[in-house]
């Protein structure tokens, strides 16, 4: 009766806000490729289902129900390992997810890069990586932010087309590619520079949501669970490393149900740790602001997630191999000690290449890794060797 009373209350509450809907529908696997659920098509069971806020599992038959708010306009799915197919949908009565079987993932690899800040000058560049990202094989692909030129202080029309032309480029992979936003990507909030109103239906991080989905997400490859974490926030006009309380109560909610011997790899833009960031000055500048921000009444670096322990409490004791990160425009890795995290930066995909970074002549590429029997057994970097 308790429990009945609290979901009452919880519907109550949405129907308050004007916006509660009852998202119904079936994850399958998709045997003939059609995206149709046909009937002799199985259910797939224990699949994680959220709204980035709300979050269920299918049943043995692969059928879910999620109750949702307006907060977010997509419904997704924690893609599990041994299926690839699409895993977010507009929010609708009801949505299907098709999946199809993936290639074995007992050995596979995958490619970390970030920093592409996509415009028509860095096109060039983004067909070098996908020439090299396609002839490696990989099972997938992450992008770790500042996925384009700029969003932060252009005006609309020149965000929509940054935004257009990075979306046109993902369709030209071969292999899925998972984004997760960087602060280049947040519109408009440096409003003295973009003259962007904060009334602007898309402004902040619903441009990236708009183009891309859900901006934290995760999905599982071989046994290793990968959670997109957006680890950008902003106050007035300046972004900052953090991850909000909303998002943590998700990610407890994604992770709850995994066996907890399951590893997890993170992968966001500003970085949890940086060697790079952790010795430079913390000098303001006319043009880019405040090093420092207050958070909860302490100053916290800007360009690095202020708020990483709370992260880890959400992981918990799970295995956690591997953390990786852009922003810095430069590859690195660093770790702290009672730890088993590798923090792992990779180097910018825009150039020019070589350049010099804060006093280090950096080369522009991304990061291979290998992983075996759920294991990440090697890593390589690549340059794109490209002027």
């Amino acid at each position: 009766m308790k429990h009945l009373l609290i979901l009452l209350l919880a519907l109550l509450f949405l129907s308050a806000q004007g916006q509660a809907l009852e998202v119904r529908g079936r994850v399958f696997e998709d045997r003939n490729g059609n995206t149709l659920l046909d009937q002799e098509e199985e259910g797939i069971p224990q699949v994680t289902v959220s709204d980035q806020v709300n979050t269920t599992v299918t049943d043995q038959d692969g059928y879910f129900s999620l109750t949702t708010g307006d907060d977010f306009p997509y419904v997704f799915i924690s893609q599990p390992s041994g299926y690839v197919g699409t895993w977010y949908h507009q929010k609708a009565s009801e949505v299907n997810f098709p999946l199809r079987k993936s290639d074995p993932q007992q050995h596979f690899t995958f490619i970390h890069a970030s920093d592409t800040h996509v415009e028509p000058l860095v096109l060039p560049r983004m067909n070098r990586f996908r020439e090299l990202a396609d002839s490696k094989g990989t099972q997938f692909i992450i992008i770790t932010g500042d996925l384009i030129k700029d969003a932060l202080r252009a005006n609309e029309d020149t965000a929509r087309e940054y935004y257009e032309l990075y979306v046109a480029e993902l369709t030209q992979f071969k292999t899925p590619v998972y984004s997760a936003v960087g602060n280049h990507d947040i519109f408009g909030i440096e409003r003295d520079k973009s003259l962007v109103s904060t009334d602007h239906p898309l402004y902040g991080k619903k441009m990236y949501r708009h183009y891309l989905g859900p901006n934290y997400y995760s999905f599982n490859v071989g046994g290793i669970h990968f959670v997109a974490v957006d680890g950008v926030d902003y106050q007035n006009l300046y972004y900052f490393g953090g991850v909000d309380a909303r998002q943590l109560e998700w990610l407890e909610a994604d992770l709850e149900r995994l066996p907890l011997d399951t590893p997890i790899v993170t992968f966001n833009h500003i970085p949890f740790v940086s060697p790079g960031f952790s010795f430079r000055t913390f000098d303001d500048h006319s043009f880019y602001g405040p090093k420092l921000l207050d958070q909860n009444g302490t100053l916290k670096h800007r360009d690095i997630v202020y708020n990483f322990e709370e992260v880890k409490e959400m992981i918990g004791g799970r295995p956690y191999p591997l953390a990786l990160a852009g922003h810095y425009h430069a590859a690195q890795e660093g770790s702290i000690a009672g730890y088993e995290t590798i923090f792992a930066q990779t180097s910018a995909i825009t150039g020019p290449d070589p350049f010099e970074y804060h006093g280090v002549a950096v080369r522009s590429g991304f990061t291979l890794y290998e992983v075996k029997d759920g294991e990440i057994v090697s890593s390589e970097f690549i340059p794109l060797d490209l002027p």
